[in-house]
């Protein structure tokens, strides 16, 4: 659980800062939001079935904040996401 807690607030970061963007992103806040519940039960779910992936799915996933730090542009925060997710679903 603490696992799950600490990636979810290290895209939380991601996200307000896209959140500050402009409105004419393709990406919204919207698919934003739900791409980061998406993330959670996926993380949830490889978890559940295979804890071991654990440590992938952190090294992944600071990958990817690192990556992705500082954006302000909606459309890489969803990019982010949607990288994060295609590899913890692999």
């Amino acid at each position: 659980m603490k696992f799950k807690t600490l990636v979810a607030a290290s895209f939380s970061a991601l996200l307000i800062s896209a959140a500050a963007s402009s409105a004419a992103s393709a990406c919204t806040q919207e698919e934003l939001t739900k791409k980061a519940t998406d993330l959670t039960a996926a993380i949830q779910e490889v978890l559940t079935k295979d804890p071991s992936r654990a440590q992938e799915i952190m090294t992944k996933s600071q990958e990817m904040q690192t990556k992705y730090q500082g954006t302000t542009d909606m459309n890489e925060a969803c990019k982010a996401y949607d990288e994060l997710l295609e590899t913890i679903k692999k």
